[in-house]
């Protein structure tokens, strides 16, 4: 199978690549700039992929539209802290380039190498719930991922008459640099379970925003 994952430098998407390598998988990571780690593990690394500058995108992905593409993990991604009382409407912005945008984008343009019955996983966050938000803040992150969610919604049931099932992923509170490795859980639990969910998804489960963990989570 080939697995292409954006944001394979560290954290999450790194731990997704070792993963998945360890499958016997065949796997693209695909990130600004790579780390030792990921050059070293076996991925066919693909740099100088910013998915918040769309004019760049298309040129900086050409080489993965030869690739018969089976599983297009979306997993880049920038958390910002704003509060009500002090917030940039900049970092605001450049985290819905990242965060909503790019995911979009990415996918757009790598439809074309999809395989039949490939699977697109979005790494959202249960921050961007309505429904489970009972702290507030964090502005930026928490629209930026619901309006992931919205699209993600959208591309299942678009995708869905071409056979290709979506998930929407929330990978759990992760010791990353993120979070200043302040989570609960460690990157390689987290990628053992969302490589179960991505294993999961079907037709009939598309859309649905899941746990790595294995639960539904409350929109």
């Amino acid at each position: 199978m080939n697995v292409v994952i954006t944001g394979a430098n560290r954290g999450i998407g790194l731990a997704l690549v070792q993963a998945y390598l360890s499958r016997g998988d065949r796997v693209y990571g695909v990130c600004r700039n790579s780390s030792d780690e990921l050059s070293s593990s076996g991925a066919t690394v693909v740099t100088g992929v910013d998915v918040s500058n769309p004019e760049s995108l298309h040129q900086s992905l050409a080489s993965l539209l030869s690739v018969k593409i089976d599983m297009l993990i979306n997993n880049a991604g920038v958390l910002g802290r704003e509060s009500l009382e002090d917030w940039d409407p900049n970092t605001i912005d450049y985290q819905f380039r990242v965060n909503a945008l790019g995911p979009l984008l990415v996918t757009q343009l790598l439809l074309p190498a999809m395989a039949e019955n490939a699977k697109i996983g979005l790494m959202t966050s249960r921050m961007g719930s309505m429904t489970d938000n009972g702290s507030g803040g964090y502005y930026g992150y928490r629209m930026s991922k619901a309006a992931l969610n919205a699209a993600g919604v959208s591309l299942a049931r678009d995708l869905r008459p071409r056979g290709i099932a979506v998930a929407l992923l929330h990978p759990g509170f992760v010791q990353t640099e993120m979070v200043n490795n302040a989570g609960d859980i460690d990157a390689a639990t987290a990628a053992k379970g969302l490589v179960e969910r991505m294993g999961e998804l079907t037709l009939e489960s598309t859309g649905g925003f899941f746990h790595s963990n294995g639960d539904s989570l409350p929109w």
